[in-house]
C-alpha cells in the first residue's frame, strides 16, 4: 500500500521524455491496469489506442498540436469514451459467466438485467428516445427521491467519460509504479486524430490523450502546488 501512495505522490505531468523502448509486457501491465477501474454497470464504456510505431506516432503528436510531451514520448496512448460498446461487453460477460462457475439463478438475474438495462443506451431515431426518458424522470421526481439517468448523446458520453477517466488514473499511477512517467494531454485536433485512428463519430468521442515513457535527466519538475486539503474538503 505504500508503494501505491508513493506512486501517487511522485506522479507528475512530465514534459519532455528519453526515446526510450516500452516492452511489450511492461506496456500490458499498464494497460491492464486501466481496464481494472471502476464503470458503471461493468461496461467499460472507453477503449485505449497505444500508439507505438514511428509513423503513427508521429503524426498523432503533430495532431496533438507539437506539444512537447507528445513529440518526445516512446508511447501515446488515447483514450477513447465508447458508448456503443455495452452490447458486446455485456454478451461477454455473460459468456464469461457460464464458465466460471456461476449459479444458473445467478446468470439468470443478470439476463434480465441486461434486458432491462439495454434501454438505458438505446436513444431512438433523432434521439426520441433519450427524450422520453427525460420526460420520465423528470415526472418521477415530482413524486419521489431518484437519481437522473444520462439521456441524449451528449448525456452518455458524459456519462462514458467519468469511467474512461478513471481508468486513465489507473494507467497513469500503475505506469509511475513501474518506473515510467506520463502527461495527460487535452490539446488535440480531435477531428483529425478520430479520422486517423478510424472512430465512430456516433459511437466514439476522445478524451485525453497520455503521453507515456521515461522523465528525460534534462527535464526538471517544477515544485507541486495543490489547495490546502481544508481548502478542497468539507467533512461534515
Amino acid at each position: 500500500m505504500t508503494d501505491v501512495l508513493e506512486a501517487i505522490y511522485q506522479r507528475r505531468a512530465v514534459k519532455v521524455f528519453e526515446p526510450i523502448p516500452i516492452p511489450p509486457e511492461t506496456r500490458d501491465r499498464v494497460l491492464h491496469a486501466a481496464r481494472l477501474a471502476p464503470s458503471s454497470f461493468n461496461i467499460q464504456p472507453y477503449r485505449f489506442y497505444w500508439l507505438g510505431t514511428p509513423e503513427i506516432r508521429s503524426t498523432a503528436a503533430q495532431l496533438c498540436l507539437g506539444q512537447s510531451p507528445a513529440a518526445t514520448a516512446s508511447a501515446l496512448i488515447v483514450a477513447v469514451a465508447d458508448i456503443g460498446s455495452w452490447k458486446s461487453t455485456s454478451a461477454g460477460e455473460l459468456a464469461w459467466m457460464r464458465t466460471a462457475g456461476f449459479s444458473e439463478k445467478k446468470i439468470a438475474e443478470y439476463e434480465r438485467r441486461a434486458k432491462f438495462g439495454k434501454w438505458f443506451f438505446i436513444q431512438g431515431w433523432f434521439g426520441i428516445f433519450g427524450v422520453i426518458k427525460w420526460i420520465i424522470l423528470r415526472l418521477m421526481h415530482f413524486w419521489k427521491t431518484g437519481g437522473t439517468l444520462p439521456v441524449g448523446r451528449q448525456g452518455m458520453f458524459k456519462w462514458a467519460t467519468k469511467s474512461a477517466a478513471l481508468a486513465c488514473q489507473n494507467l497513469m499511477i500503475a505506469a509511475e509504479a513501474l518506473g515510467l512517467n506520463t502527461c495527460p494531454m487535452e490539446g488535440f485536433d480531435s477531428r483529425r486524430l478520430a479520422k486517423l485512428l478510424k472512430l465512430s463519430r456516433k459511437d466514439h468521442e476522445i478524451v485525453m490523450v497520455i503521453a507515456i515513457g521515461k522523465k528525460s535527466a534534462a527535464y526538471e519538475d517544477r515544485p507541486q502546488w495543490r489547495r490546502p486539503l481544508e481548502q478542497t474538503v468539507r467533512v461534515l
